[in-house]
């Protein structure tokens, strides 16, 4: 960088002090003679800073590595990827506080039991709300997730939390999958998920309900995890002025970033899309 800074007509001592190296250092690099391995560190550092980027720098060292081997065919391991990226300052997002939660009063059937592992599409739904503030007010949205690949199947965004928001989300997540009768729709207690008209859309879709312990995450802890990853990821890493900016990024991390780009560690670091099409054609494969 700046070798190529200088050949362009700046000086040598205001590019170091402008990316922070030590003259002495860059004149100790320039007079080093450059090895192969040397140079394949260079050119893996500039692929992990365009994954990074390509990421909304979000990505740690196991999805860029993920992203290296399995996108891009790249052989590198794992403990490279962390040390070229601590040696070039690039870091991932820190993960979710744990926090834990009071055990509530079960008052309904809880088909789930906390075993949200599914062998197949549709087989398991969970959903939930979560908010977030902007200058103008509150936006609710209200997500779908497929227990099985960890794609959000429908979802919806106001700036109202009733019933209305929930039942959107749900109609959208039948329309997109249409699935067969006896799936599990698993949610808590909040009154938006105990309302007759949502109870209902779930009976006339074949799907049964299922509710978790009253005031306990951990018996929606997958839904949780997406609400943590969306927080870190989006929400939380600016303020945003208006309803509409919030609910257009909002969108765009859904059907974009979370479900076509985002690896998955779960899902051995695929993608929804990618888990549910690899899937699909394994299933082929045994019945032929």
């Amino acid at each position: 960088m700046i070798d190529r800074l200088v050949d362009a007509g700046a000086p040598v001592g205001r590019c170091c002090r402008v990316l922070g190296v030590a003259r002495q250092n860059y004149y100790k690099h320039k007079r080093a003679p450059t090895t192969p391995r040397q140079l394949r560190r260079d050119w893996l550092t500039g692929l992990i800073r365009e994954v990074h980027v390509a990421s909304r720098g979000t990505y740690g060292y196991r999805r860029i590595h993920a992203e290296l081997t399995l996108g891009m065919g790249i052989r590198v391991c794992t403990r490279t990827v962390s040390v070229l990226m601590t040696q070039a300052g690039i870091h991932g997002l820190p993960g979710p506080i744990r926090i834990k939660r009071l055990r509530g009063i079960v008052t309904a059937d809880d088909l789930v039991n906390r075993k949200f592992h599914r062998l197949r599409a549709d087989e398991l739904w969970v959903t939930d709300i979560t908010q977030h503030r902007t200058r103008e007010g509150w936006v609710y949205c209200a997500a779908v997730l497929d227990a099985f690949s960890r794609r959000i199947v429908g979802w919806s965004i106001d700036s109202r939390q009733d019933s209305t928001l929930v039942v959107n989300a749900l109609d959208m997540a039948i329309r997109n999958r249409r699935p067969k009768p006896g799936g599990i729709v698993h949610a808590d207690h909040g009154t938006q998920f105990t309302s007759w008209v949502f109870g209902e859309r779930i009976r006339s879709a074949g799907l049964l309900p299922s509710f978790g312990t009253v005031g306990d995450g951990l018996d929606n802890a997958m839904m949780e995890a997406f609400w943590s990853s969306m927080q870190i990821e989006l929400l939380n890493r600016k303020r945003w002025k208006t309803r509409v900016e919030l609910a257009n990024a909002i969108f765009e991390f859904i059907e974009i970033f979370y479900t076509r780009q985002r690896r998955h560690s779960a899902l051995g670091y695929r993608t929804p899309i990618e888990y549910e099409l690899l899937s699909a054609q394994d299933t082929m494969h045994a019945a032929s």
